[in-house]
This record gives C-alpha cells, structure tokens and sequence, in this order.
C-alpha cells in the first residue's frame, strides 16, 4: 500500500503593502518605499524591496530607516485598501479549494491534496495561482510547496520575491538538514543565539541532538525543535482560524507623560476595541494594557475577570486599573488594549499521530 501525503501551498504576497501602494500610485515605482509611520514618529510596517536593500524592515522606527536610506519615501497605510485587495486573492485560492488557511492580509496556507480543478500537482497549481494573482490583481507572490506548512512556509521564502520552490517528500529530510537553523520558521533571534552556543549551525546538527538533550536545554519546545529537523509536522490546515485575542491601540503624535492624557486616548482605544468584539460577536475574559514608552521598550500589565465581557465602560475601567498599577517608567508613545482568553475556545479533537517523511511518494507533486 503506498503512503500519501498532504499536499501544502504556502503563499505570500512580496512586500504586500509597499506593492500595492507602488501599483495604486506609479510614481513610487522603483523607489525605496516605507509604509506606517513617518521619519520623525512611529515604526515601520513595511517596505519595498528598494528600501530593503539599504536595510530597512518592519518594525523599525521611522528615524532609523530614514538613516539608513535617506531617500526613504514614507506612505500612510490604507488597511481598508490592502483588505479590499487581500478579498480577490482569497477569492481565487478558494478557486482551487476550501481548505484555506489564511494567517495575514497577505499570506495563507492551501492544502491542495484534493482540489477543485482536479489537478495531481501542486507545483503547477501554485504557478497557476501565482500568473493568476499577477494578472488579475497587479501583484506578485511567492510560494512555498510541500508536505506539511513548516516545509511549505520556510520553502515560499526560499527564491522570493516572485518565485516559487517545491520540497518534494524524499527531498524533506536533505533540504532541512542543510538550512541554516535561523531561517526555521519559529526560531527566533535569541533562540538562535543559544542554538548557535550550543553548537547547532543548521537542521543536521539539531538532527543529531537527542529529545532528551533538547528538551533539558529548551524545554517544552524541545520536543518541537526534535520533530522540526525531521520535516514532522502534523497540523493541519485550518479553514476556520480561532481568534486568540482582539486589540486596539493608538502611537501618539507628542509622548505623553500625564496619566490623565492617557485616560482620555484610553477611553477612544476602548470604543475601539468594543466595535471590533461585537462585530467577531466574542467577549473575553483577560485584559491586558500594552504600554510603549519614547524609549521603544514595551511593558504589558493584564488582569483576568471571573466573568466574559466586551463592554467599552468595563473594558476602560479595567485599563485605567493597569495603568495606575505601578509607577510608569518613562513618558509614553503607544498604548494598546487588548482582550483575550475568549468565549470562541472549543476542544480540539485530538489528531491521529502521521508517520515521519521519509518514503518516496507515490503520485505526481
């Protein structure tokens, strides 16, 4: 009897929002691009491939982008345009199959194993889709193939932008053990770092730790870092993603120092975030006040109610308990609220364990 395998499309859209502020005004057109922000306040939420090569990224103040490309042009994000766009991408995905998963306006899992066109490869369906994206939409997009969505997503970044790479499943194995362990989706900075103190450089020397010797090092991650290396990933793609928590928050124009400043850009964020829990139609149980300080580093305080709530008064009673919780530790450019431990959270049936990947598959990728 042959083993058969999930067939996994990971896509993602190249540079999302500086692209399609690039399309919608030609004249950005091959210009280092950022979007959010400015050079004098906020941070970067994306930029354009020009920009990246001077080394600007998301996350990153506006000043320090501006520094290091001074030709940097800043853009306001337009949500409600990048969602309107994100809509028709969806739309063609769900062309090919139900079983979509998205995880952003711009990225999303496809499991491609049956789909609607009845096409045996998934190769040529994430080419399809990608010719698809670009004449229909305006945008390209990369994408990532194989057995699982760990392979698939590390494999969508692996010849962006605008490309694509399949990891057949007798090459699953080969193609992690040569990766250097910083591109493993999920490992970040400081666990590289420690990895790399360890002695672990890619997927073969993780390969070569024992489960115990991982998990004494990094605990209950261990176990995932040990099944990673050897391309056993077993969640599936989830159509319908649970909300884990729904926020607002505001960057202030001038840093504020007063707590009564603060209460009135609080009593606005609540608002917000009331809107937002009716309209998912959840209410949660945990609160939780994200404070930004001029300084850029973040402090987050949270309370946990006996009872759900989605309230705006309730919500800005709790926030304003935060806020007065302890002494705050600089003058403030952000604040955030946010609420989770949700009344969406439903029992998930427990999966039947797959096999490792390892044998040849028997039907066209």
């Amino acid at each position: 009897m042959s083993e058969h395998y999930r067939k996994i499309i990971h896509v993602d859209m190249d540079a999302f929002y500086a692209s399609v502020e690039q399309m919608d005004n030609p004249e950005l057109k091959g210009k280092p691009l950022a979007v959010g922000g400015s050079e004098v306040r906020g941070v970067v939420s994306a930029a354009s491939y020009e920009a990246r090569k001077f080394g600007v990224r998301s996350a990153i103040s506006g000043i320090q982008a501006k520094r290091l490309c001074p030709d940097l042009i800043f853009v306001r994000p337009r949500f409600d345009r990048y969602k309107e766009i994100s809509k028709k991408i969806r739309k063609i995905f769900h062309e090919y199959t139900d079983l979509v998963e998205p995880l952003s306006l711009d990225e999303a899992y496809l499991d491609v194993t049956e789909n609607k066109k009845g096409n045996p490869s998934a190769t040529l369906i994430a080419q399809e889709i990608r010719k698809r994206i670009f004449e229909e939409v305006g945008l390209t997009a990369s994408a990532g193939i194989s057995v699982n969505k760990f392979v698939a997503k590390i494999a969508s970044d692996y010849n962006k932008p605008n490309g694509q790479k399949t990891v057949n499943p007798d090459e699953v194995e080969i193609f992690l053990e040569k990766l250097d362990i910083k591109k493993f989706y999920g490992v970040g900075k400081v666990t590289a770092e420690k990895m790399y103190q360890l002695g672990i450089f890619t997927g073969y020397d993780l390969k070569q730790k024992s489960l115990e010797y991982l998990e004494k090092h990094f605990g209950n991650s261990g176990l995932h870092y040990y099944q990673i290396c050897r391309g056993i990933h077993n969640s599936a793609v989830k159509p319908n993603r649970k909300i884990k928590s729904v926020g607002a928050e505001r960057t202030f124009g001038e840093n504020l120092s007063s707590e009564i400043f603060m209460e009135e850009r609080l009593q606005s964020i609540a608002k917000e975030l009331e809107k937002r829990l009716q309209k998912s139609k959840i209410s949660g149980k945990t609160i939780t006040l994200k404070i930004k300080y001029s300084d850029f580093t973040l402090q987050t305080r949270s309370k946990t109610l006996p009872y759900f709530i989605s309230d705006k008064h309730i919500i800005l009673d709790v926030a304003k308990d935060l806020l007065y919780q302890e002494r705050l530790r600089n003058s403030v450019r952000l604040l955030g609220i946010s609420v989770n431990n949700l009344n969406n959270e439903e029992k998930t049936k427990t999966a039947l364990p797959q096999k490792s990947v390892s044998v040849q598959l028997k039907f066209e990728f």
